[in-house]
């Protein structure tokens, strides 16, 4: 992995630790969440506060995620709300921790100047010994405090200092009164400077968890159903209508259809559509090429067609699919008949305009692992596994490109391939025969319809 760690494609944009003050406010942080304490100087964290070089130090890639379902997290510093998420277990983690800073980042800001937050993302679930626990999961608190407890005692004093105005006898009440100075000294003064934190909870409708071999849950939807990575016989019954694993193309791609969730890349707006299949297509190339150990040091588009053309008979049926539809679009060629069933199907989708837009992009990437651009920005862990298994020349080129095509311009590529003006197909048109967009509009993105039929 030490190409994707040179390059900042792995633990890229992690927050260093590196004063003693800072180092000791941690330290603090993991004794009172854990009864652990690190030797390390100089680390470096994430978002929650969980460091690799701890981890390794530890042994224990889960010192503050307990069985996996109990994510605890310490901040140091309100610039950790830009750091990634490691080891991530569930896919709203991330977003839950960096909606928290950002709603409290001033009373956050104010708290780690003297001392180190920390907290826990709290379910009612402890550990998911079987698949069907995780359907448990249903609601997420933060909850969060000083290792000191400085928001706990503040609250109280808040609480004393009502007492002390509303009773009739307060102005004489010593000890209430030595009380509210003992506390105002470890606070500050919580009238003119609150110190509080939002009590924050968020549903957990849909998500992705690692565990059982990467489960997607979607219950926030009109049909709702789990999709999974394993076969699904071994998982037994869960407790939602329908369980789909990676083998069932059409029931998935039918669920995609009836929740709204995706459209077909030719559909987006705003967006170069062919340019985007091309490259899918090159990914493609690219794979085969490895495999056959060709070098791919250096490789331009030019060298990934001439390569294309010499192991064209090796080419794999998704290839193929995409290299139709793209002569439909540019080249006025006959309509491709792309099923839910044909390997290219999930590689012609992308996730529309919604809440779970990033899930759903998610999920296609693993539908279409090949296309390792997207399989690197929707779904990290799903590209670590896979890279581990490539040879050395594909891991070479990977990560070249990467490097050269999406480092440079990680907002613009992601608005590229991902963002969303609406649908040029949404709006009602006056049919014309022939068109593309009509065809589209009667027989949807895939039918299997000549294009010269009408």
């Amino acid at each position: 992995m030490h190409r994707l760690i040179e390059k900042g494609l792995m633990f890229g944009n992690l927050v260093r630790v590196d004063s003693s003050i800072l180092v000791d406010r941690y330290n603090r942080a993991l004794n009172h969440l854990t009864g652990r304490k690190t030797e390390q100087k100089v680390f470096h964290i994430d978002i929650s506060g969980y460091s690799p070089e701890i981890g390794e130090e530890f042994d224990d890639p889960l010192y503050l995620n307990h069985q996996g379902v109990n994510r605890q997290f310490i901040l140091v510093t309100v610039d950790q709300v830009t750091a990634p998420l490691l080891n991530a277990k569930f896919s709203t983690s991330r977003g839950t921790l960096k909606q928290f800073i950002e709603d409290n980042r001033a009373e956050l800001f104010a708290l780690t100047a003297r001392d180190a937050v920390a907290g826990e993302l709290v379910n009612s679930v402890y550990s998911a010994q079987t698949p069907d626990k995780l359907f448990d999961i249903r609601m997420i608190t933060v909850e969060a405090d000083t290792t000191s407890g400085t928001v706990a005692e503040a609250k109280q004093l808040g609480i004393l200092i009502d007492q002390f105005k509303t009773e009739p006898d307060g102005w004489y009440d010593d000890v209430l009164i030595a009380k509210m100075i003992g506390m105002a000294k470890r606070t500050g003064d919580v009238i003119r400077n609150p110190v509080s934190l939002k009590q924050m909870s968020f549903a957990q409708d849909n998500f992705w968890t690692s565990h059982f071999g990467g489960i997607y849950v979607f219950r926030g939807v009109a049909h709702p159903a789990a999709i999974t990575a394993a076969p699904k016989e071994e998982l037994g019954k869960l407790p939602i209508p329908f369980t789909f694993d990676f083998n069932d193309r059409s029931a998935i791609a039918k669920f995609l259809s009836l929740n709204k969730l995706v459209e077909p890349i030719m559909e987006a707006r705003g967006v170069d559509s062919a340019a985007i299949i091309r490259q899918k297509m090159d990914f493609i190339v690219m794979s085969v090429a490895t495999e056959m150990k060709e070098e791919l040091t250096g490789a331009t588009r030019r060298d990934l067609r001439r390569m294309g053309r010499q192991y064209a008979d090796k080419l794999p049926e998704a290839w193929q699919g995409l290299a139709e539809l793209l002569r439909w679009a540019e080249e006025d060629g006959p309509w491709p008949v792309i099923t839910s069933e044909h390997p290219a199907y999930f590689y012609t989708l992308r996730a529309r305009a919604h809440v779970d837009a990033d899930l759903v992009n998610m999920l296609l990437a693993e539908l279409s692992p090949l296309d390792i651009r997207q399989l690197f920005i929707c779904h990290k862990e799903a590209f670590y596994a896979a890279y581990a298994s490539w040879p050395d020349e594909k891991r070479a080129y990977v990560v070249d490109f990467l490097d050269r095509e999406y480092q440079v311009d990680k907002a613009g590529t992601r608005e590229a391939l991902f963002g969303h003006e609406g649908s040029m197909f949404d709006m009602p048109s006056v049919p014309h025969s022939g068109s593309q967009r009509d065809l589209i509009a009667r027989v949807g993105p895939w039918g299997a319809v000549s294009r010269r039929s009408n």
